[in-house]
């Protein structure tokens, strides 16, 4: 496989093709490897299932340097939160403060809402396509809403 200048090697034939495949309004799935990605997958719109071997930030930070956040939506992004009456473990909240940090850095003022674990399973079916890393830490799943380009080459805004 041959590299491109100016982008992330993260960032597979396969896994731009998703990313260019999806419309504004379209959502992405990244989550941890303890999701279950490849069932999940096979109810998203595309039904594609693509592994990524490095961290949830690490994937974050490939994805969000080339895809649009949507910010006609109320929140860019939801993460994946425990049911109610359960706590979210420290290093869930690690996972989550690191992902909403990349994302923040690379895409700006983004809001990021926590939905519950099963509604989480639920929406995530909805998605385009699955991108799964080898992220350990529990929690660590994020849907991120496709946005659009702006004539200036930045995630368009209202």
């Amino acid at each position: 496989m041959g590299l491109l200048k100016g982008l992330d090697p993260l960032l597979t034939a396969d896994l731009l093709h998703v990313l260019r495949s999806m419309g504004h309004g379209d959502r992405l799935c990244v989550c941890d490897c303890n999701f279950p990605a490849s069932q999940v997958a096979t109810e998203t719109v595309s039904r594609k299932h693509i592994i990524l071997t490095v961290t949830l930030k690490d994937a974050l930070n490939a994805i969000c340097s080339v895809m649009p956040l949507d910010f006609f939506h109320s929140n860019q992004a939801i993460y994946m939160a425990p049911q109610e009456g359960v706590e979210m473990p420290p290093a869930g909240k690690e996972v989550i403060d690191e992902a909403s940090s990349t994302i923040r850095r690379l895409c700006g003022d983004v809001e990021i809402e926590p939905v519950d674990r099963f509604s989480f399973y639920e929406q995530a079916k909805g998605c385009y396509a699955v991108i799964q890393t080898m992220e350990r830490k529990p929690y660590g799943n994020i849907i991120l809403y496709k946005g659009c380009v702006g004539p200036d080459g930045k995630d368009l805004k209202p």
